[in-house]
């Protein structure tokens, strides 16, 4: 097939296009993607949908919830929560393998073992589900956007949102095993994406209002953060590895050798710790929003709480809320990278497979030089995701633009999800390039 000056995801989906199997496996792809949009068109019961949309233009933070739902949470659809449950319970699961032994144990068994771990993920998807939608119907019943409060209501919208959620989780298992990529992160992706028109909309509101030079800079950052955020997905310091092998052939014993390298990422975390954060910093503005007098009275001491930890506030107040974040950040990014090293055990691979790292002693000594490595090359990751989690703080007193949301979460989720299907897509070519496929 003749070179092409196209994008190479571009290219790659055009030659895809030229098998049949993967073909079909992109276009059940898209169609998940169809049966998941339509299914945040569809509102759940009981809800007065004007009065939803005023409390989402007086409420910032929900934005930002209604940005990774694709717009499914402002209209409070049947899928309002989006898979984030699912993506809680997998944190939990994960960062709970190394302290239960059960877990620990079934993380070394195999494939097996995932399987069974995966199906833990997703029973405890349930009551975390069930727990977010309580929370949401909570809230939006307090502000005035659900009317009854009776038990048969609060049941059904309990059990609509949580059904919502394991249907994406479904669609997301279909199109990791059927489809291209992976479906959860597909799914995140395509929400995202949905709300691009929105946003390009304030843009040219922002034009109108005369801020052309602040969207310019807006836009420039927002370029800049991208290719930052490429660079750093796919840096990596390579560790060489040597490999000693035995055989026996015809009674004889020979030794051969053999090398490769071990990449350590820069950015193993990716976006984890950046939610970490932001649930954690978003929580004392949620709680007091529970118990807030609201705008139009006095504020009380959770009103206060609501605008301290807010989002949307500026000089000298951000600082707050946004000085908290940066360090949250920073120090998830320490911990969870430390949790993803331990759960690899690459020391231990290495020695079952007869590698060593030349210079370095197999065992102790190998485990001390990687967690070394790991940490050094994680304090550049760690300020590069702390930057990028306050770029949207940094870009908006900047340039002056409130009509326009820099989503650093999302940015590392659109640009992630886009390298990891256009490699796996170049892979599944390559493979059949090598079996005579492509001609």
């Amino acid at each position: 097939m003749p070179q092409s000056s196209k994008p190479r995801l571009l290219q790659a989906l055009i030659d895809a296009f030229h098998l049949p199997d993967l073909r079909k496996r992109i276009l059940i792809t898209l169609g998940m993607l169809v049966a998941f949009r339509v299914l945040a068109h569809i509102p759940a019961p009981g809800v007065d949908s004007e009065a939803l949309a005023q409390i989402f233009e007086s409420n910032a933070m929900l934005g930002i919830f209604d940005m990774f739902s694709g717009g499914a949470f402002s209209s409070f659809s049947i899928v309002a929560m989006g898979i984030y449950p699912y993506i809680t319970a997998s944190i939990v699961i994960t960062l709970m393998t190394p302290v239960i032994p059960k877990l620990q144990m079934l993380s070394m068994e195999g494939e097996a073992g995932r399987d069974k771990i995966n199906m833990i993920t997703h029973l405890l998807t349930i009551p975390l589900a069930a727990l977010s939608a309580f929370g949401q119907y909570s809230l939006l019943q307090q502000q005035g956007a659900i009317a009854s409060s009776s038990a048969v209501s609060t049941i059904a919208i309990i059990a609509t949102l949580t059904a919502g959620t394991m249907i994406l989780v479904w669609l997301g298992n279909i199109i990791t095993e059927y489809g291209i990529g992976n479906g959860i992160s597909i799914l995140i992706f395509a929400g995202i994406v949905a709300k691009l028109p929105e946003d390009i909309g304030r843009g040219f509101l922002a034009g109108e209002q005369g801020q052309i030079l602040g969207l310019i800079v807006f836009i420039l950052l927002t370029v800049i953060e991208t290719y930052a955020i490429v660079v750093f997905a796919e840096a990596h310091r390579r560790i060489p590895v040597q490999y000693a092998k035995t055989q026996f052939r015809g009674g004889r014993m020979y030794r051969s050798a053999g090398s490769s390298f071990i990449p350590i990422r820069v950015n193993t975390a990716g976006m984890i710790p950046l939610i970490f954060a932001i649930a954690i910093v978003s929580f004392p503005a949620i709680i007091g929003s529970y118990f807030a007098n609201g705008s139009t009275t006095e504020p009380n001491f959770w009103q206060h709480m609501v605008n301290i930890f807010s989002s949307n506030a500026s000089l000298p107040l951000g600082l707050i809320y946004w000085g908290l974040y940066f360090a949250l950040v920073f120090g998830f990014t320490f911990f969870y990278t430390s949790v993803m090293f331990q759960q690899q055990d690459i020391p231990g691979m290495l020695q079952r497979n007869g590698g060593f790292i030349p210079g370095i002693r197999p065992g102790k000594n190998t485990e001390t030089y990687l967690n070394g490595v790991t940490m050094n090359v994680t304090w550049a990751s760690a300020l590069f995701l702390s930057l990028v989690a306050i770029l949207p703080f940094i870009a908006r007193e900047i340039t002056n633009v409130q009509l326009l949301q820099l989503s650093s979460t999302g940015m590392l989720i659109v640009v992630g999800v886009v390298l990891d299907t256009m490699k796996q897509l170049e892979g599944q070519l390559s493979i059949r390039k090598y079996e005579g496929f492509i001609k």
